[in-house]
């Protein structure tokens, strides 16, 4: 009986061991799933299961398999808060997301109570990083990098422009628009307007028409897509002919779909397109392949992974993500299909780099965006 007994603990004890040594490591991907910035959660999706999938064919990590769970924060801060308590329920250590500044911030401060690393493909206010927390890292740029390339930009280039600054309120539509403020004043430039809107408006007929009034020829705006797309068409729709400049939230397709022959000639600031990447040419193929087109923050996301998964193995065990953040930090650069990324003490990336694209319609008669 008890040699029996033993047995059985024994036989616990080593499944028990195993099922622990050889656990899958869980990751969690965050970002709008739905509503209307879904594209852009899209692209974290896709980008993330993506990485995963080859990690994993690839024989994983230490031995274990990752696992990708999808959290849902349709851009709110809230549901950003309740995909990160979820998170922390289901034992997730490693989070790749959010997409929005005003929901990674929030959240990375539920991620840092519970020992979760937190690595954004998309969030760019520098408040992100700035806070002194150890478990906050981007594979992206910042606003006051990006503002700065715009601010110089509209100031070279138009020198004699009225421009209206606008902006939706949001961490990152403010704070990109305040960055670029912050530019143009630098160069001598000062603005004829500084408005905000409000996310969801879909009427912009009085801020165009005090546009109008004010002579304005150049709009700056801070904030995503949808809006943009919207103002855009409008602008055209009441005859004011201003060109219209905005950042890496109008990263999307989608923007000509809503502003439709209006887009022609906006001008963006994003990275370098890195689908042009040598070493990204035979995954980019493969999302095609799938029907995908990896445009964005989808290889900002694979990217995320490959860094997750190359700093669990450089430490050693998945088990304590602030020692991986702390690899992260001293280790690298890290070799990723965005190029090597290094990263500074507070887990910004030491290459930040913005270009100039234009919206102009392509050889296949699409409009999309080409960098300068």
């Amino acid at each position: 009986m008890k040699k029996s007994l033993l047995s059985a603990v024994a036989l616990t004890a080593f499944i028990a061991f195993s099922g622990s040594a050889w656990a899958d490591i869980l990751i969690g991907v965050a970002g709008p799933i739905t509503g209307p910035n879904a594209a852009f959660g899209a692209q974290l999706q896709k980008g993330a299961e993506q990485a995963v999938a080859d990690i994993n064919a690839a024989g994983g990590v230490l031995g274990q398999q990752l696992k990708l769970s999808v959290g849902d924060d349709v851009s709110d801060p809230k549901q950003g808060i309740s995909v990160a308590n979820k998170f922390v329920a289901d034992g997730i250590k490693y989070v790749d997301g959010h997409f929005n500044s005003g929901v990674s911030i929030p959240a990375s401060e539920v991620y840092a109570e519970n020992g979760i690393l937190e690595i954004t493909p998309a969030a760019t206010n520098p408040k992100f990083t700035e806070r002194g927390m150890w478990n906050t890292f981007r594979t992206c740029g910042r606003d006051d990098q990006q503002g700065k390339v715009a601010g110089d930009y509209v100031a070279k280039n138009f020198k004699d422009a009225k421009i209206a600054l606008i902006h939706d309120k949001t961490p990152y539509g403010q704070g990109l628009a305040d960055e670029t403020k912050k530019a143009l004043n630098g160069n001598g430039v000062t603005e004829a307007m500084y408005e905000g809107i409000n996310v969801g408006d879909k009427d912009f007929s009085a801020l165009i028409a005090k546009m109008k009034e004010a002579g304005v020829t150049v709009v700056y705006y801070g904030g995503l897509h949808t809006e943009a797309g919207l103002i855009i068409r409008q602008l055209a729709d009441q005859g004011l002919k201003a060109q219209f400049m905005s950042g890496d939230g109008i990263v999307s397709n989608e923007l000509a779909s809503i502003a439709g022959d209006a887009v022609e000639g906006t001008l963006m600031t994003f990275a370098p397109d890195p689908r042009k990447n040598p070493n990204a040419k035979e995954l980019v193929e493969k999302f095609r392949a799938a029907g995908f087109e990896p445009e964005a923050y989808t290889l900002y996301s694979y990217a995320t992974i490959q860094i997750i998964a190359a700093a669990i193995t450089k430490t050693g065990s998945a088990d304590d993500a602030q020692k991986v953040a702390e690899t992260i930090k001293s280790s690298g650069p890290w070799t990723t299909a965005i190029g090597d990324i290094g990263y500074d003490a507070k887990g910004d990336i030491t290459r930040p780099d913005y270009v100039m694209y234009t919206w102009k319609k392509g050889d296949d008669g699409k409009y999309s965006y080409f960098e300068q």
